[in-house]
């Protein structure tokens, strides 16, 4: 990567690609990573980076927002962690069969995992279990709100999407970030349909948030709890 600066705007360039657009893309550390047609000559890719400087700069305002209340945890017994909106303590267990579940309240987590894996080893622990949950609930409240909507998504993934709760493409496929599971079922809610919404109109126009209010005359609410809280969402 080459860096970059455009004004004030720091970027990092990837080499580019046999693509037709440009790409620019806030990272979770909040850089700014972009990656152009091979055939750009740095001065035109700066030229894009330009013509994009407001959504530049209000992509990583949301990306400072969500890492207001950022936390961190500790794989300890004792320690807290979110599941649909609540917290659950956490316990080191010797001779589990998985290497995370969750039993009588609390987050039981192998402890051979934390010996030979370590924190790296947990964190995908507590990935795993997150997704294969959420799958299952993105599915059955996309199933809910599809028909309110009026629309058919194609399929539903979940995964790491960076700083973003979730996206929908333009062939219908919605992806949506693990962590949307530890928030609770109305937030999550508030994510499923949003997206959804987006099948009408992509952008954030008032005519799409007014398809938004259709479903959800409190969603100023839930936004507002998601921006101030998102990044307490973490393992």
């Amino acid at each position: 990567m080459t860096p970059r600066r455009v004004q004030d705007i720091d970027y990092q360039l990837l080499p580019g690609t046999p693509r037709a657009t440009t790409d620019i893309v806030i990272e979770r550390d909040g850089s700014v990573v972009v990656r152009a047609p091979e055939h750009y000559s740095a001065e035109q890719v700066d030229a894009v980076v330009e013509s994009k400087r407001m959504w530049i700069y209000r992509n990583l305002a949301e990306w400072r927002d969500l890492n207001a209340t950022a936390v961190t945890r500790e794989y300890v017994s004792g320690e807290t962690f979110l599941y649909l909106g609540r917290s659950y303590r956490l316990q080191l267990v010797s001779g589990q069969e998985n290497d995370l579940t969750l039993k009588d309240g609390r987050f039981c987590l192998s402890r051979e995992l934390i010996e030979t894996s370590g924190i790296d080893g947990a964190k995908q622990a507590f990935e795993r279990f997150y997704t294969v949950k959420g799958l299952q609930r993105f599915q059955d409240r996309i199933a809910y709100f599809a028909p309110k909507v009026g629309v058919s998504p194609a399929a539903v993934k979940v995964k790491d999407m960076g700083f973003r709760w979730a996206s929908c493409s333009s062939r219908g496929n919605i992806n949506f970030h693990w962590k949307c599971m530890m928030a609770s079922p109305k937030i999550i809610d508030y994510i499923v349909v949003h997206e959804l919404c987006h099948f009408h109109h992509r952008n954030h126009s008032d005519a799409y948030w007014n398809e938004v209010d259709k479903i959800l005359p409190d969603w100023r609410e839930r936004k507002e709890w998601l921006r101030v809280n998102g990044a307490g969402l973490d393992v």
